[in-house]
């Protein structure tokens, strides 16, 4: 158990039937009337999000939700596979459950989000940033430098980034997996 003064970004909570993540809070003290604190939380098993409104000082539940490293090996008709790499237990887990699937590269290591009491994965967190190899990519225009002008390039794993006319073939670039855009060229 726990009250809204233990509130922070991150903390897991059993909430209609369901475990939520708050994504958001703010304690709101109006002039008038009592307390009250504002959040936003994200379902960790659908991924929708909720606006709700907790008096001050209320007792919510809290879900004890464990990261735990695993590294990817492959995907198939039943989902992406993962290997724990402490005890080698392979897992499956639905796409549905892991953003931006088409970041994953073979042999990298991933934070697996677990519900403690059940062992049930609830979804799969990336690092904030991947090295992916570009695969295919228009030649840029020499000396179209006055813009911030795009390209479209494919990468290794199939997905397709927006990068800078500079960005050619075979060159290493780290993409933020947070919104799937380029962040830099890896030297």
């Amino acid at each position: 158990m726990a009250s809204t003064a233990d509130f922070k970004n991150g903390l897991c909570l059993e909430f209609n039937h369901d475990i939520m993540a708050i994504v958001d809070f703010q304690h709101v003290k109006p002039g008038k009337g009592p307390a009250f604190v504002r959040t936003k939380l994200k379902s960790l098993t659908t991924g929708k999000v909720l606006d709700k409104t907790f008096s001050a000082g209320e007792k919510v539940v809290t879900a004890r939700v464990e990261k735990r490293p695993h590294q990817y090996i492959y995907n198939d008709d039943f989902g992406f596979h993962f290997m724990d790499t402490e005890t080698f237990e392979q897992i499956p887990i639905e796409k549905k459950l892991i953003e931006r699937s088409e970041l994953l590269k073979e042999g990298q290591v991933v934070d697996i989000l677990i519900h403690a009491e059940t062992e049930k994965p609830l979804g799969v967190e990336l690092p904030p940033f991947v090295e992916l190899m570009v695969t295919y990519t228009e030649p840029g225009i020499k000396g179209d430098t006055a813009t911030n002008t795009l390209k479209p390039a494919t990468l290794e794993t199939g997905a397709v980034v927006m990068v800078p006319l500079f960005v050619e073939q075979d060159i290493l670039i780290k993409v933020d997996t947070r919104d799937g855009s380029y962040s830099e060229r890896v030297k």
